[in-house]
Formats: structure tokens, C-alpha cells, sequence
């Protein structure tokens, strides 16, 4: 018996001791966490997301696919939350948190997505059923960005990354 509890002790650490060694720990993330806060109109707004670099790499068409969801983001999908209720391209979106998801497109709008499911890991287990708010954008041309930025503005929010600028209007 008392054997029996040496290697069951000794297990039990090695099992203890590998999980906080091999633990992905938020500050040793090759994509940091990072967030913005800010007021759109009178709502009050905030974006919390995982910030790649480009690192010479090709993203839009390349690392992030056209024509497939993405959590606009790394690891976790973005999270967006507002305390007030918002009107996203005549839609409204209601006061909560949400996943936010982009649908890179080759030619023509982007889709952005609003997600009742706010805490999922990247868009994996994806629901379009559980879609808030779908909107099509006009994606711009930008200055070169190495890291995924968001920045809120009086009149909505904008993902910046690689050259383009996914703006989202909000009234």
C-alpha cells in the first residue's frame, strides 16, 4: 500500500509539474493580448482580441483563407461588448457581448459578424445560428500594419492588419 501511494504521488506531481511547464501562459503568447476601450455614440464599447504579426508573411488570401469564417483575431475568437444597444447598417445589434467574425472576400464587401456566443475558441465551433448581426463592409486599402490593431472612433470601430482596413460604422 504504501508503494502504491509513492507512484501515485509521483504521478500526480508529474502531471501537475508538466501542465504549468508546457501551459501557454497570456504573457508568453506568440499573439499578445491586447484591448481597446472607447464610446461610440453613447454606448460604451469595448474589443478584446489576440494581436498577430504579420511577419512577412501573405495574410489576406494566404494565413487568413477568402470566403471562410475568421475570429478576426488569434487563439480566442474577438470579443466585442457594448452596454447599449447599437444600429449596425439599419440592424440592431442589443447591449452584450459578443464574438466578432470577419468573412474575408477576394473582390467585393467583407462580411462582418456579431456572435451571441462571446467566449469560443476561434471559429471552430462557429454557429451561424447563433448569429446576432451579419453586415457587409468596404474594406481599405492602408499603410502597413504589422500587428491586428482595432481602434474605436465616435462612429464605430475598424480592424487594422497587413494593408487593409476593415471599418465597421455604427449609429
Amino acid at each position: 500500500m504504501n508503494q502504491l501511494l509513492k507512484v501515485l504521488s509521483f504521478i500526480y506531481f508529474g502531471i501537475l509539474f508538466s501542465s504549468n511547464v508546457f501551459a501557454q501562459k497570456p504573457e508568453n503568447r506568440v499573439s499578445p493580448l491586447d484591448s481597446v476601450s472607447g464610446k461610440i455614440g453613447k454606448a460604451n464599447v469595448s474589443i478584446k482580441y489576440s494581436s498577430p504579426s504579420v511577419k512577412g508573411r501573405k495574410v489576406w488570401g494566404s494565413l487568413v483563407p477568402y470566403d471562410q469564417v475568421w475570429r478576426a483575431g488569434a487563439n480566442e475568437a474577438t470579443v466585442f461588448n457594448t452596454d447599449q444597444n447599437l444600429t449596425i447598417d439599419g440592424k440592431t445589434l442589443p447591449a452584450g457581448s459578443y464574438s466578432f467574425f470577419v468573412i474575408p472576400s477576394e473582390k467585393g464587401d467583407w462580411t462582418v459578424i456579431f456572435n451571441k456566443i462571446s467566449n469560443q475558441w476561434g471559429a471552430y465551433k462557429y454557429d451561424e445560428k447563433q448569429d446576432a448581426l451579419r453586415s457587409k463592409v468596404k474594406v481599405r486599402k492602408t499603410s502597413p500594419n504589422e500587428r491586428l490593431t482595432y481602434k474605436i472612433t465616435p462612429t464605430g470601430f475598424s480592424l487594422l492588419w497587413e494593408n487593409i482596413e476593415i471599418p465597421v460604422i455604427i449609429k
